[in-house]
């Protein structure tokens, strides 16, 4: 008791230090364990929301009061990460994450219920992702349950910043990052794990408006064989090109064609895209190229139980001209109705408003993700 005593009072005297002190490594006495087995400790505020105007959230950084990190060493095992105050971080400058792009991320989400609740959104599916992106660039990973762990601490931690029902939700934004040092092209000698949050409003700063994409044809998002199907680092900078073209040009988004053929879509640059004709929802397959969305896999499932025919196929850009109606999926957008797609100078138009496909399926999403919908399918977990 006296050890975790003089560890509390290290860690709130940090906290009065200047940034430039905060360091990677600090506060290692104040672990996630203790966390969980000491009592509300003092640096907690007892504030039952942050001072957020949350009619005017939008979706930018916004830090809530807390981030967790975690560190292994090359083919060791993660183990007990910490909580500590959001700040910067240090990397050496050979850091395998800023050389070689060694780094992942993932997204996910905490939502406050009308009874006061804090949910989180299948958060082991977002764990399982991360570990086969780890594989695939030869780093190591936390197990599930630490990740599951780790972003249940982070909630808690954070509850605050939760915003109130039907004002948005706490995005958590965990990385894994290849931080040890390295020259010669390798895998990094040390990997740190950790997740910040920020309470968001909608990702598209249109609102909940219907989005208009432009279909790329110069740029693509993916190859086969490449790296595509996980959420590397490196796979978002580089469509940024072509998003700050569309944008200039008054679109919301870029959707991407296959990058063999250029006649197959595959996906818009941060959410994955499904077309509707009749009682028939299609998606593009996941072959390697497209990202598994969490997002994208609960929309199916929703789409089923609602009596929806659902395939995942490839899917010819031609298509697009007799589709009844086009939505996107992902954690930061949800379900983003599509209004329009403009393809060689030619717009098409879909349908909108009440009784949409797209508006059904999320409606049960996100009452399922609110707790308003009786959450069947196990993918809620309450902090």
């Amino acid at each position: 008791m006296i050890q975790r005593s003089a560890c509390l009072r290290s860690l709130i005297q940090s906290f009065r230090a200047p940034p430039s002190l905060f360091q990677l490594g600090a506060y290692n006495c104040y672990t996630a364990q203790a966390n969980s087995s000491l009592q509300k400790p003092s640096i907690y505020s007892d504030d039952e929301y942050a001072d957020v105007d949350w009619d005017n959230l939008g979706f930018g950084i916004n830090p809530a009061d807390y981030m967790y990190t975690m560190k292994c060493s090359k083919d060791e095992n993660f183990e007990q990460g910490q909580l500590s105050r959001y700040r910067n971080i240090e990397l050496s400058p050979s850091a395998g994450v800023l050389n070689y792009g060694q780094g992942l991320y993932e997204s996910t989400k905490a939502y406050k219920t009308k009874d006061g609740r804090v949910l989180l959104f299948r958060p082991d599916q977002h764990a399982f992702r991360l570990k086969m992106g780890a594989e695939r660039l030869c780093m190591s990973s936390p197990s599930v349950d630490q990740f599951v762990n780790a972003v249940k601490e982070i909630a808690q931690a954070n509850k605050r910043w939760v915003p109130p029902p039907g004002k948005g939700s706490l995005y958590m934004r965990p990385l894994l990052m290849g931080s040890g040092p390295v020259l010669g092209l390798a895998p990094a000698p040390e990997y740190t794990f950790l997740i910040f949050a920020s309470p968001v409003g909608n990702y598209f700063k249109e609102g909940t408006a219907p989005l208009n994409l432009y279909i790329e044809e110069e740029f693509v998002r993916a190859t086969p064989g490449g790296a595509g199907g996980v959420k590397t680092i490196g796979n978002y900078a580089p469509v940024l090109k072509a998003i700050t073209r569309a944008k200039s040009r008054g679109f919301t988004d870029v959707l991407y064609l296959d990058s063999v053929n250029r006649k197959y879509l595959e996906e818009v640059s941060s959410c994955n895209i499904f077309i509707v004709k009749g009682n028939v929802i299609s998606t593009p397959a996941t072959n390697g190229t497209i990202l598994e969305g969490v997002t994208r896999k609960s929309i199916m499932d929703i789409a089923r139980d609602h009596g929806y025919q659902v395939e995942e196929r490839a899917i010819p850009v031609d298509e697009l001209v007799d589709a009844d109606e086009v939505f996107c999926t992902g954690t930061a957008v949800v379900v983003g109705p599509v209004g329009s797609i403009t393809y060689q100078n030619r717009r098409i138009e879909y349908k909108m408003g009440p009784g949409s496909v797209s508006g059904k399926l999320y409606s049960t999403l996100v009452g399922i993700q609110t707790g308003l919908i009786e959450d069947k399918k196990g993918w809620t977990i309450e902090i």
